[in-house]
């Protein structure tokens, strides 16, 4: 079975230059018949105006006698009148009645009258040579003055000759042109193409490691300059994505490394101790590590979870703002009462929906809601609410609040305020700011006006399906609830 030959690859120059070369050719093409045509016109209307000179230099010789017209040359006239060093000439005169008065053929008789005065020229053959002909009728000279018609023929020599010598003339010019305008154009293309062909080198180049810019936007041609432009955005936020990488993977591999070693110290412990008092607590101490660097782990893989490369791969739909909330308060209830947290709910009880991805918006809350707990101190009070208009979720506590000097921090990875009496791992801010990101909402800190506690704040770009009356309730009503 014969191989089908491969297609060639998509070239932008490919097509540049045959885009501009097939319409040159046809250009100069169409040139050269047009000028063919023109040359042909007027060297036909050159010799057809030599044909009529000479019939009408006939009918000046034209005389009357008592017979009728009659129309006489000496020889020498006949010789200088018929000499051609080319073609051959011929005339036939013969008056209205058709009797022949004068010339050296018999010319075909033209079908209809020939109008009085007015030359017409037509094709024929004579001889079974083809010829040009001029016919022309005139009046005699009186007494009679009969109508006359004069007839010259000329064969078509010189004006095949001229023809062929114009096509001579003008074909090898016309080739020249197409050659000089086709190595201009290829020049002109492959010169302006230059930059994509340097730019597609240093592309070729280009390694993980070193991720600068393409090249020097003010030399670029207007054309070519956006896309390099973008090439360069490009590079850049991939750099920046890799910075952000190696950052967030140094940061997690620091982090897992403290609970690693506390849990291989305390389990050497354990191993050691012979006191079974000091071994339980040794135990405890284990548990403890586990615990942290599963909630470490988990805390990592969310935010992994809700980085933007993974945003195409999340599964949106309706989502209950304000069911969400109290099922999220009923799931933190046992933390808050333990640390004799008030946890409660300010807003309706549902009917505010929004389009999200129901897990990550749960983890979003629930990282507030943890943070809150976390850092609010014991005896706090921490709100959950939720509002229609404009449209944002947000979590309030009453303790000692983030300095302002601290609030561009605080959603970094792995940060933590100074002094804070928190076990968190820094990540929870930083989860939750991602996650609001992947559904265009904002997250922020709001002042709350009193000198305590934070307001965090989550608004999204959305409107609820259905307004609901709003209930002002704490944590052991909306247990009940």
């Amino acid at each position: 079975m014969p191989r089908s030959r491969p297609r060639p690859e998509p070239s932008l120059r490919r097509r540049l230059l045959i885009r501009l070369w097939l319409p040159l050719l046809g250009v100069l093409l169409a040139g050269a018949c047009v000028s063919v045509g023109l040359a042909v016109h007027f060297g036909n209307v050159a010799h057809d105006r030599w044909l009529l000179d000479s019939a009408l230099a006939l009918a000046t010789q034209l005389r009357s006698e008592t017979t009728g017209p009659r129309l006489t040359l000496p020889p020498s006239a006949v010789e200088m009148f018929e000499w051609d060093s080319v073609d051959q000439i011929f005339e036939d005169v013969t008056d209205a009645d058709g009797h022949h008065l004068f010339g050296n053929a018999s010319f075909p008789r033209r079908p209809g009258l020939v109008p009085a005065n007015v030359p017409q020229f037509y094709d024929e053959m004579l001889g079974g040579r083809p010829v040009r002909v001029v016919a022309i009728a005139v009046t005699g000279p009186p007494p009679e003055s009969k109508t006359v018609v004069i007839q010259v023929a000329e064969t078509l020599i010189k004006r095949k000759t001229l023809v062929r010598e114009i096509v001579l003339l003008t074909v090898p010019l016309q080739v020249i042109i197409l050659l000089l305008a086709g190595a201009f154009i290829w020049y002109a293309v492959t010169s302006s193409l230059s930059t994509l062909d340097a730019t597609a080198s240093r592309l070729r180049t280009y390694s993980p490691e070193h991720l600068v810019p393409v090249g020097e936007g003010e030399s670029l041609p207007s054309e070519v300059k956006p896309l390099i432009v973008a090439i360069d955005q490009l590079i850049g936020k991939l750099a920046e994505a890799r910075e952000a990488q190696q950052r967030f993977v140094a940061n997690a591999a620091h982090q897992l490394r403290t609970p690693l070693a506390a849990l291989q110290v305390q389990t050497e412990r354990a191993s050691r101790e012979t006191d079974p008092r000091k071994h339980a607590e040794a135990l405890d101490e284990v548990i403890k590590s586990l615990s942290r660097m599963r909630h470490l782990t988990q805390q990592l893989l969310t935010l992994s979870r809700a980085d933007a490369s993974s945003a195409n791969m999340l599964r949106m739909e309706p989502v209950d703002l304000a069911q969400l909330a109290r099922s999220e308060i009923e799931r933190w209830a046992d933390a808050a009462i333990e640390r004799n947290i008030d946890l409660g709910y300010d807003g309706p009880e549902k009917g505010i929906v929004v389009h999200g991805e129901p897990r990550l918006l749960s983890e979003l809350l629930g990282n507030l809601i943890d943070n809150a707990i976390q850092y609010g101190g014991a005896g706090a009070s921490v709100t959950v609410g939720v509002r229609e208009h404009p449209l944002k979720l947000f979590v309030e506590d009453d303790g000692p609040g983030i300095l302002p000097q601290e609030r561009s921090h605080v959603f970094e990875p792995f940060y933590r305020v100074r002094g804070s009496a928190g076990a968190g791992c820094g990540l929870g801010l930083t989860i939750a700011h991602e996650i609001a990101a992947r559904h265009q909402a904002t997250l922020g800190i709001v002042d709350t006006g009193d000198a305590r506690g934070a307001r965090i704040e989550v608004v999204f770009s959305g409107s609820p399906a259905a307004p609901s009356p709003a209930v002002d309730a704490r944590a052991g009503e909306a247990l009940d609830a």
